[in-house]
């Protein structure tokens, strides 16, 4: 048996899509499936009721974030292992049997994750080491995205790793992600500090600490739209790549470096983004060129969203209330 877990929020026909295509994929009564919505205002959970019985529907009344929202799910689950797939993201027909059979002969693995594709066909991150303050660094100069197939500057990414294989390893994304129970049983499920957000880094971080392995494995793949539920918070400013909500990934940003590595490393973190903001601030002001002002207000508004966020967590120590 093997347990589906999908957390919805606003994200009425995609998730229906995903739904669709995940029935349609053959794996019949070998497979359970929950979705558990975060009180979506879209009628997402009467969707799933009423055009997916078969899936089992646990209808929140708070957005309780994501992490919250899978534990309940794996609190109820039966299967020998946990699927996590976003509802913006479509798996292939193969794609859970390949992932079971790979865990299956690999009884040391507690996680791994598939290959993910944009809908334009194009290799989204897969596999990836563990976030610091240099990897923010090449992220925010721009130079691993300048030199993306780079081993040392997307070395965060694997930038020199053609995702043809099965490889070891540090994290791999919650968007389609297998998990061993037994695993979690044994060293937790999430961390509901996080709200959304580093919580699948985090969890495979503890696995390796248990001593478990973390794989990525080319042949489960699904394709992934991004960022979905976190673009009906209109009311929030998001990143660059407009998926991820900014102040909600400072937070677990900081919440993740101060659990795991302490106070001077969620410092470094948090001060190497300060600083670049400041100095893209400074440039705008100083040399205007172009759309600077639309610039220096977004280096502004992005220096103040950091100390507040430092704030709000009591500098890493802290999980604001929910919901975010």
């Amino acid at each position: 048996m093997v347990t589906v877990v999908i957390v919805s929020y606003n994200t009425r026909e995609i998730l229906s899509n995903c739904l669709d295509a995940l029935f349609k994929s053959g794996m019949g009564r070998e497979m359970e499936v929950f979705v558990v919505d975060n009180d979506s205002r879209d009628r997402s959970a009467e969707m799933v009721a009423e055009h997916f019985p078969e899936a089992r529907l646990i209808a929140n009344k708070q957005n309780l974030g994501f992490a919250a929202a899978n534990n309940q799910a794996f609190r109820q689950a039966t299967g020998e292992y946990i699927v996590l797939l976003n509802p913006d993201a479509y798996v292939l027909p193969s794609s859970i049997p390949n992932a079971v059979r790979f865990m299956d002969e690999h009884p040391e693995c507690g996680l791994c994750g598939g290959k993910i594709i944009s809908p334009e066909g194009r290799l989204e991150p897969s596999a990836r080491r563990f976030p610091s303050p240099l990897t923010k660094l090449l992220t925010l100069s721009g130079l691993r995205a300048k030199f993306p197939q780079s081993r040392l500057l997307n070395w965060h990414e694997f930038g020199d790793f053609a995702h043809d294989r099965p490889m070891e390893v540090d994290w791999v994304p919650g968007t389609f992600t297998i998990a061993r129970k037994a695993m979690l049983d044994k060293i937790g499920p999430f961390d509901e500090r996080f709200f959304i957000y580093y919580e699948e880094t985090d969890l495979c971080l503890r696995a390796k600490k248990a001593g478990w392995k973390v794989y990525f494995i080319p042949d489960a793949e699904v394709m992934h739209i991004g960022g979905a539920s976190s673009k009906t918070r209109k009311d929030k400013t998001f990143d660059s790549a407009a998926s991820q909500v900014l102040s909600f990934r400072m937070r677990s940003e900081w919440l993740y470096y101060r659990k795991n590595y302490g106070l001077a490393t969620m410092l470094a973190s948090a001060g190497i983004e300060l600083l670049w903001f400041s100095m893209r601030y400074l440039k705008n002001l100083l040399i205007p060129t172009g759309d600077a002002a639309r610039k220096k207000e977004m280096a502004r508004s992005t220096m103040s969203q950091i100390t507040r966020s430092v704030s709000d967590t009591q500098f890493g120590q802290f999980s604001p209330p929910i919901p975010w």
